[in-house]
């Protein structure tokens, strides 16, 4: 459906044929409209005609009717009607270029990034956290930055949290205060994300982004279809997840400025998760990227229920619009609709506020800009049908279009190289063994002084024995003699056993003394 002129074939008004201008596509756009309005199958026509002029594409699906896309469609009778009402013959069915991708590496090749490249900002979004567990998130970072280690996996981020907290007192001097508390609810914001899933989506081999733009043999460009049914049940992953994509693509394509086809069209479903919670200044952050992205050649195209849904500032840089029929039952209702309304260029030849109330599946306004840029008039528009299948692929079919694919390989086994987490444990190993070292080293010391001491007490006690021995000895040897002189018949009175007992005393007293002396002397000289 797509022409040489440089035109992209959507759909078909009173006119005739309504066109995406080529050059203009990379100027983003909005798909919006309230549920089963036919949202779906519009963003499955827009990627279908881009993948035949050979634009990559990118897609979430929620439910997982655009897997659908990688199969050949067949007619119906809602088909045969609209070949009748824009003056077609029998359509060429074709698929699509598909590989499929999933966060979980369930339904698809796994999409993993590091904790690095996440970055502080955007994973404080997805942990909610406030403004001081913020700064306490950058401190971490900018720690782990100073110290060269690498933040991978959640593990990592874990164990940074730890050590930082450890260190508190020397990084809050450098830094700014950080508190335990703080840490300690990030940590616990982080376990709630690890159960959730999250711990897969974190880790290597990181997505490379170039997978996102290719082509095939017959230059169609390859639909990336990202398996969001499980991802959407926590929507702050998937909206993280989809802004560091964007992010990613900004920061590493190079400028291109003008083309005649953007290099790659982004289809962001669900959008108003983007915006649900976000401060302003990530709001901020999301309409600098979406306005500097497109000279990357890359169009952003969100698809949501109002219009509304998007904050004045991005939707204001949304060139390209389709609106699906709204409902408006009650006053906010009705007040979104007349936003809607006044979002297009007016066409004389109806009320747009009313027309959006009257559309039937499948029908929308639209209005594209032109090649000057500039806005054309709104159109009441009936959208074209796929020629791929509308609806889900079986598991057979996905299962045998993920292992068909070139990338198939590449990205299913996870790597976890050495970073933050196995630096930090070696590291505390190494301390943990230089500890060991210290307290073996002075329980030997201990043990060496105490037989130390042991050893003098026994020195001294061999001293002591010698002089009471010596003592005994004299003394005896003394009333030895008094008792044998008594025996023999010699003198021997009170007198003389006196002088007798006070020699023995005198001469074991010089005895002691002369092996003290030595003592000390041999001491000394040791």
């Amino acid at each position: 459906m797509y022409t040489t002129e440089g035109q992209l074939y959507v759909a078909h008004g009173d006119g005739g044929p309504i066109c995406i201008n080529g050059k203009m596509a990379n100027r983003h756009g909005l798909i919006a409209g309230a549920t089963g309005t036919g949202k779906t199958v519009t963003l499955q026509v827009l990627a279908e005609t881009f993948s035949q002029a050979g634009v990559p594409c990118f897609m979430a699906d929620m439910k997982g009717d655009l897997s659908g896309i990688s199969q050949v469609g067949k007619m119906s009778s809602f088909i045969e009607k609209r070949c009748d009402e824009f003056g077609l013959g029998s359509p060429s069915f074709q698929a699509c270029p598909v590989c499929f991708y999933d966060v979980f590496g369930e339904q698809g090749h796994p999409m993993r990034t590091t904790i690095s490249d996440m970055g502080p900002e955007l994973l404080s979004r997805l942990l909610n956290l406030n403004e001081t567990q913020t700064g306490v998130m950058n401190v971490v970072f900018r720690v782990a930055d100073d110290k060269g280690l690498l933040l991978i996996d959640i593990k990592d981020l874990r164990s940074m949290l730890n050590y930082v907290s450890e260190h508190s007192a020397e990084y809050t001097k450098v830094y700014g205060s950080v508190s335990a508390a703080s840490v300690g609810a990030i940590q616990r914001a982080l376990l709630v994300v690890e159960s959730q899933g999250g711990d897969k989506f974190f880790g290597e081999p990181s997505f490379d982004i170039q997978d996102l733009m290719r082509r095939d043999r017959d230059g169609k460009g390859v639909m990336s279809v990202l398996a969001a049914d499980k991802l959407m049940q926590n929507p702050k992953l998937y909206s993280s997840f989809l802004l560091w994509l964007l992010s990613d693509l900004y920061a590493r394509l190079p400028e291109v400025g003008d083309a005649d086809l953007p290099k790659l069209v982004f289809f962001f479903d669900e959008a108003h998760t983007l915006f649900d919670d976000t401060s302003k200044a990530l709001v901020d952050k999301i309409e600098q990227v979406v306005r500097l992205i497109r000279s990357k050649g890359v169009g952003v195209y969100f698809v949501t229920q109002s219009p509304t849904d998007i904050p004045e500032s991005v939707l204001a840089q949304l060139g390209n619009r389709v609106q699906h029929a709204l409902r408006a039952y009650t006053p906010k209702e009705q007040k979104n609709v007349k936003a809607a309304a006044d979002s297009f260029r007016a066409n004389p030849s109806f009320k747009t506020e009313d027309v959006i109330m009257q559309l039937g599946t499948g029908e929308a306004l639209m209005s594209f800009l032109d090649e000057k840029g500039v806005p054309s008039v709104v159109e009441k528009a009936r959208v074209l049908f796929p020629l791929s299948q509308i609806g889900a692929v079986t598991p057979e079919q996905r299962d045998r279009a993920i292992k068909d694919s070139p990338v198939f390989g590449r990205y299913e086994t996870a790597v976890d190289r050495q970073s933050a987490f196995e630096m930090l444990m070696a590291d505390e190993e190494k301390e943990k063994k230089k500890l060991e070292e210290q307290k073996a080293a002075a329980e030997k010391a201990a043990e060496e002084s105490k037989k130390e001491k042991a050893t003098k007490s026994s020195s001294k006690k061999g001293i002591v024995g010698k002089i009471l021995g010596a003592v005994i000895t004299s003394v005896t040897a003394a009333i030895g003699t008094s008792v044998a002189n008594s025996v023999t018949g010699k003198k021997s009175n009170t007198s003389i056993t006196k002088k007798v007992t006070k020699s023995a005393v005198n001469s074991a007293t010089r005895t002691a003394t002369r092996e003290i002396t030595r003592s000390i002397l041999g001491n000394l000289i040791k």
